[in-house]
């Protein structure tokens, strides 16, 4: 639903229509984007680490302080990764938003030309996208705001976005990979373990898979067997080095 901000020159009669009109769309895509991402590595990679010790005779001691030193470097790396995707992110729209208000000022009536050639491909003809141009010019701010997402297609990020991004990667980390290794902390025998790390784990995968699925508009089921399948693999692949070359 567009701001209260956003209605301030609309008429009486749709500012109560927009009152009233709750939208049903799903906003949380940055925050559900990096808790797959983080539990998506969290969950494969230490069950293939700890699949693959498992197949090299380790005890599920060894097992348990392997996968939490990598738990504790994944989530660091992950989220620093995070951090710097989005400050990058950050740093290009500053560099794009710059340039754009330097062009309205230097080359202002290129950029309205730019302006009437966006509303041309929405089929808008002259006389009715020559008063919004007009307008536009009128309103420095609303113009810089009309280029940066209709000609740039680029949204203004969330000043906090890069620390809230790490944030969310690393526990989303710590908690997927955690999973794999709760077997070994109560079962002695790594042989033992393994076979119920596999178990729950690939449970918690068609889980996570499933509800990836449902929240970015895949075929969840579909979604869920896919995740599954991949941690399968990794940890198979894993177990089976480690026996040839640990027999």
């Amino acid at each position: 639903m567009a701001g209260e901000n956003s209605r301030v020159a609309i008429e009486p009669e749709k500012e109560r229509l927009l009152i009233h009109h709750k939208e049903k769309h799903f906003t949380a895509g940055e925050i559900v984007r990096d808790i797959i991402i983080g539990v998506s590595d969290g969950l494969t990679v230490p069950f293939a680490l700890a699949a693959g010790l498992s197949g090299a005779n380790a005890s599920s001691s060894i097992v348990i302080t392997a996968g939490i030193a990598e738990v504790a470097a994944g989530a660091i790396s992950m989220g620093l990764g995070g951090y710097l995707a989005a400050k990058s992110e950050a740093d290009h729209y500053a560099r794009e938003l710059k340039r754009e208000q330097e062009e309205i000022i230097s080359v202002p009536d290129t950029e309205a030309a730019e302006v009437a050639e966006i509303l041309a491909e929405y089929g808008v003809e002259p006389h009715e996208y020559a008063p919004v141009v007009n307008a536009l010019r009128k309103r420095p701010q609303a113009w810089l705001d009309f280029m940066m997402k209709f000609e740039l297609g680029l949204e203004k990020p969330d000043p906090r976005r890069a620390l809230q991004s790490a944030f969310n990667i690393a526990i989303a980390y710590i908690l997927g990979g955690l999973v794999p290794l709760l077997p070994y902390m109560f079962i002695p025998r790594a042989k033992d373990a393994v076979v119920a790390s596999v178990v729950i784990t690939i449970a918690a995968l068609l889980v996570f898979g499933y509800a990836k699925g449902y929240f970015t508009g895949n075929k969840p089921v579909k979604s869920a067997f896919q995740t599954a399948l991949i941690g399968a693999i990794a940890s198979a692949a894993a177990f089976g080095i480690a026996k040839v070359i640990h027999p």
